[in-house]
């Protein structure tokens, strides 16, 4: 039986990379059913793409979010550093499907303030050519990676992040991460947002603090490459998710915290749209036969 939500926010999946774990988002995917969708950022890794390797559980994850659609759920791609080519169609909407570069909601009184977080990162801002290369390297880090779990699974030892254990040894990367939740959470504060929430960083999070006197949450989703987590908001809670891969279950207590606000309530965006309907009769003519 799936597990209604109100809202699923994920980021960072990196469809198209050795890296991306599609199979176990696709099971993810079929085992909720959630009113809203908001994919925030770096869906679809078009920095790596190539014709060569895009493996059927890729497209089957593209059609579950397209068949979720078709049933009713509002879906929200939000651009990325890694899809930043889909911000030329920013605001653009098809039934269902909107096409965002950043995204504000009024939830139960409350304003949130949802984008990918890449504007907060000087390398992909003034060096977009190292930030490709280091992408590049991210990848076969991962597929390593994963060869080398699978070789300690079938020793009887337990898996290992080697992406997480130099977040977590290196200082720079622990300060650059700190400083990124802190500049997101002063602008918000700056907004007057009680909420802001972000991907990028792959780095799962929840926290609340007072930020010159007015109080901001910062949430992330983590991403669909590490760490297989999510964002869930129901009954008026945020909790975080992470993926079991060996019992295909949503386990980590740890993960699981408690939101600031009571009770749901219906979502209401805030969206103008400004080419949106110059995108769609474009469609429609291209849809039209040629005579």
């Amino acid at each position: 039986m799936k597990r209604e939500l109100d809202i699923v926010i994920i980021s960072d999946v990196h469809l198209g990379t050795y890296g991306c774990h599609a199979k176990e988002l696709l099971a993810y995917l079929k085992s909720v059913k959630t009113e809203t969708l908001i994919l925030n950022g770096d869906f679809i890794d078009m920095w790596q793409f190539r014709k060569r390797y895009f493996p059927k559980e890729h497209i089957q994850v593209l059609q579950r979010i397209l068949k979720m659609a078709s049933k009713g759920t509002k879906v929200y791609y939000i651009t990325g550093n890694h899809d930043d080519a889909l911000r030329r169609y920013s605001d653009f909407s098809s039934g269902n499907i909107h096409l965002r570069d950043k995204l504000l909601l009024q939830l139960k009184g409350q304003t949130y303030w949802i984008f990918h977080g890449d504007i907060f990162d000087v390398f992909i801002k003034y060096s977009p050519f190292i930030s490709k290369l280091g992408g590049k390297g991210y990848d076969w880090l991962i597929l390593i990676n994963r060869f080398i779990n699978r070789l300690r699974e079938a020793m009887g030892k337990p898996r290992m992040s080697f992406a997480k254990r130099v977040k977590s040894s290196v200082k720079e990367a622990i300060k650059f991460i700190g400083d990124f939740e802190d500049t997101a959470m002063q602008l918000a504060a700056e907004n007057e947002y009680d909420y802001v929430v972000c991907g990028h960083i792959h780095r799962a999070q929840m926290r609340s603090q007072d930020v010159n006197g007015h109080r901001v949450t910062y949430l992330n989703s983590g991403d669909w490459v590490e760490s297989l987590t999510a964002l869930e908001y129901k009954w008026g809670r945020w909790s975080i998710y992470e993926y079991d891969e060996a019992h295909y279950q949503y386990v980590n207590p740890k993960l699981r915290v408690k939101a600031v606000q009571p009770d749901t309530d219906e979502l209401d965006v805030e969206a103008t749209p400004s080419t949106a309907e110059m995108l769609e009769q474009i469609l429609q003519q291209q849809r039209q036969p040629a005579r």
